[in-house]
Parts: structure tokens; sequence; C-alpha cells
């Protein structure tokens, strides 16, 4: 089911660079998550194997089973919307899993994916999934918000994905002139979004799309470095970056404050009396 990728040399010296030693494989079939009895093949090309384990008391009462699952001490890899490329720290060293679905991606952006990976594996403050970052916070980001389990979870992944993107955009900016094809790659991607992060407050209030898918597209954007629009540029802060999970779950309170009483002011409007 995994096998070991070859690597172009300028994404080999990112290894180097980011994550020594760490694994890179293709994985023969595509997925959200891993079965824990495939997964648990990562153990015949890595050195060990350390399943991770998290709180009950983390978890909000309603959470998609995906949540639970990979709280517990199941054999977790992989979880929905997890994208074309994951990594694990659960094993040592820790591996890159690139899915099938990467038959369709073009070189180029495929290799920023992985370089990207490579760098996440390799900073040591940045943890594998949101679960992690946010630990007993996610709880209250659930209370902060009026969304269903699912919603909530997509918030909470893009939030995660935002903040990681705090810590390891420097990294990729860092590539011009030394990996260039990487680096073009990267600011490539990032321009692609301008027109859509400007005309995102305008599809969240035509309805044309949801919050989550908002946060979503505006979180991913914070790793290319782009210009976010309210209320979501106070997620491209020194003060995210620092304060974490706290910062993101007083974000969520005070976002939906604010769409709380725009609608009562609309709605004010809108009454004939």
């Amino acid at each position: 089911m995994f096998e070991t990728r070859t690597l172009p040399s300028d994404l080999e010296s990112v290894r180097d660079e980011y994550a020594p030693g760490a694994l890179v494989v293709d994985v023969s079939g595509d997925f959200d998550t891993i079965p824990p009895e495939a997964a648990e093949n990562l153990g015949l090309v890595v050195e060990s194997l350390s399943p991770a384990a998290y709180p009950d008391e983390w978890l909000p009462d309603a959470v998609p089973q995906a949540v639970r699952r990979y709280a517990s001490s199941d054999f977790t890899i992989g979880m929905p919307g997890d994208g074309t490329v994951t990594w694990t720290e659960q094993t040592s060293p820790p591996v890159v899993l690139v899915k099938y679905r990467a038959k369709g991606t073009p070189d180029d952006f495929l290799d920023f994916l992985i370089a990207e990976a490579l760098v996440q594996a390799g900073t040591d403050d940045i943890p594998e999934h949101f679960l992690p970052f946010f630990g007993e916070q996610y709880r209250n980001l659930a209370d902060a918000m009026p969304l269903g389990p699912n919603e909530t979870y997509q918030v909470a992944a893009a939030l995660y994905e935002g903040w990681v993107g705090l810590h390891t955009r420097d990294a990729f900016s860092s590539w011009d002139g030394r990996h260039d094809r990487l680096h073009d790659a990267w600011v490539d991607a990032g321009e692609r979004l301008d027109e859509r992060l400007a005309n995102l407050p305008r599809l969240v209030a035509l309805g044309q799309l949801s919050f989550p898918e908002a946060t979503e597209f505006a979180c991913s954007a914070v790793k290319h470095g782009r210009e976010l629009p309210a209320p979501f540029a106070a997620l491209d802060t020194v003060a995210y970056r620092d304060h974490g999970a706290t910062y993101a779950v007083k974000w969520a309170q005070k976002t939906f404050e604010q769409l709380a009483e725009a609608r009562d002011e609309q709605d004010e409007q809108n009454d004939p009396a």
C-alpha cells in the first residue's frame, strides 16, 4: 500500500533542511482516513509507531465520528479535508503520504505540496491536526459558533491551517533564488486566489458561499501571504501566530456576534413598522 517516492533534487534539499530522515511515500489507494489495520503497515517501512490519543473532555458533545476515532487510541492517519498530501508524526521518522488522487495534480504544484508537508513535519511546534492544536479549546470553539458539528469541524480545520500557514510561509518565501521551481508554484497558487478573496464577503452575504467555506478559503490563502478581507484579515496577524487556539476562539466569538448584529440591523430596515 505504501511505496517510497523518488524525489527530485530540490525536494531532497528541502527534506534535508527541514525534516531530515522523513519518508515520502505514495499510497496505492485514495483515502480520507486510512483504516487502522492498513495504517499499521507503515510499521514495515518506519522504525516505530506511536499512535496518538487525546482526552474525551476535549470533544464537544456532538462531533463527527472521524474526530472521535482520531481522539481514540486507534492508529489514525489522515482526516477529511487534509487534501492531496498529508503527513504524520505518529511514526519515527515522520512520514509524508501522497494520495492516489495526486495523479491528476500538475507536477510542480504537487511537489510544492510535498515540500509544504516536509516543512510542517519538521517544525516541532506544529501538531499534525487541529485537535491537538485546539485541545480543550475545541469545546469553546463549538460553543462560540451556531453551527452543526460538521461545519464546526470545517471551521476548526481551516483555522488550524491558517495558523500553520503563519508559521511556514516564511520558509516558502525564502526559496526564491534557492528552490525557484517550488517558490514559483507557491506564488502562482497564491495569485490564483486573489480574485475570489476580494469577493469573499459578497459571496457570503449573497449565500453563494457558507461561512465555513469562506473561512476555509481565506485560511488557505494565509500560507501564500495574500491580502484577506474582513473579518478574516484578523487571522493574518502576529497575535494569532503567537496565541493560537485561544485567539481563534475569541475571533469566532466576535465574528458571530458581529454577524448577528448585522442581521438584526438588516431585519429592522426591512420591517415596514
